[in-house]
């Protein structure tokens, strides 16, 4: 049998599960990954193997309507966010797959933070500035006594939630779905979007990507935001609309963003974004942490396994 793995984080330590497969007799195809393959390079592979752990790849029903007219057999979604997948595809011509919930709350949580904090303290702007020979003092935000406005409250909301309450934070959730307890319901304020966002010193993403959520950040809400706000994303690039965002950091609305995705991966060369300074990208790598990683790929390989019916424990 043969895997095929096209998630870049587990392509990254897979010397570490060679050896799971190797007992299982599998062989691994291991393309090299910087971001995704594409849809012409995955019809030419995804037939030719009988599981496919899946990254950020656009896996369409083509890809897997070529993939079962040949050896495929199941499929493992690595990591939380499914809007890439067709999963109807995949029931239809039952081809079993999942994904891997619950496994990143507090590594994307912790990105999350990060970025508030850098922009709070413009600690990326002033690196960059005293790399640049220049000695910079911009005067930063405390965070204490401002306010949050987090859309989504899973598993990575939960815990970016739980962090930021921790520097004495107000946090606005904004989630028509979100399981609370009695706990949560003392701690946050829950509101419909977009109730009191023009209170919210910074708007945080970290929402599922779902035609609800495309551009939920948009002119329109950028508009009603608070002077100077400052948005992060840490879910998925469409949720922001970046034209709209550049609009608003233009016009000083926005005073910077910290952003770990974008609606094109890898950021083009000639995005605008570029030239803002003040703001902080990343490279969609918020759950890449050898921990995490580790916790996502021996999942990822429990469920392929037991869709395979091979008996080696991952």
């Amino acid at each position: 049998m043969k895997v095929l793995i096209t998630c870049p984080p587990m392509l990254g330590q897979l010397a570490e599960f060679l050896p799971i497969f190797e007992e299982a007799g599998i062989e691994v195809i291991a393309p090299k990954v910087v971001q995704i393959l594409s849809e012409e390079e995955l019809l030419e592979l995804v037939p030719t193997v009988d599981g496919w752990i899946i990254g950020d790849d656009q896996a369409t029903e083509r890809i897997f309507r070529a993939g079962k007219a040949g050896k495929l057999k199941a499929a493992v979604k690595w990591g939380i966010g499914v809007d890439n997948v067709d999963f109807k595809a995949c029931k239809e011509l039952g081809i079993p797959i999942i994904n891997t919930p619950m496994m990143f709350g507090a590594e994307v949580a912790t990105i999350a933070v990060s970025y508030v904090l850098g922009l709070a303290r413009q600690t990326y702007y002033i690196d960059r500035e005293v790399r640049a020979g220049n000695w910079v003092k911009p005067a930063g935000m405390s965070l204490a006594g401002h306010t949050v406005a987090l859309v989504g409250f899973g598993d990575i909301g939960k815990a970016t939630a739980r962090f930021l309450k921790a520097f004495d934070m107000h946090i606005n959730v904004y989630d028509p779905f979100a399981k609370r307890t009695e706990e949560d319901e003392e701690a946050y304020r829950f509101l419909n979007f977009p109730e009191e966002l023009e209170t919210a010193d910074f708007v945080v993403s970290t929402c599922a990507l779902t035609p609800a959520t495309k551009h939920l950040i948009n002119a329109e809400s950028i508009q009603r935001m608070k002077d100077g706000v400052r948005i992060v994303n840490v879910s998925r690039g469409p949720i922001v609309d970046e034209a709209a965002l550049l609009e608003g950091l233009k016009s000083g609305k926005v005073h910077s963003a910290g952003l770990d995705v974008f609606e094109t991966e890898p950021l083009p060369m000639d995005s605008e974004l570029r030239n803002f300074d003040r703001c902080i990208f990343g490279t969609h790598n918020g759950s890449n942490t050898i921990q995490g990683v580790r916790r996502a790929s021996h999942q990822a390989i429990r469920s392929m396994f037991e869709f395979l019916e091979i008996g080696v424990t991952a």
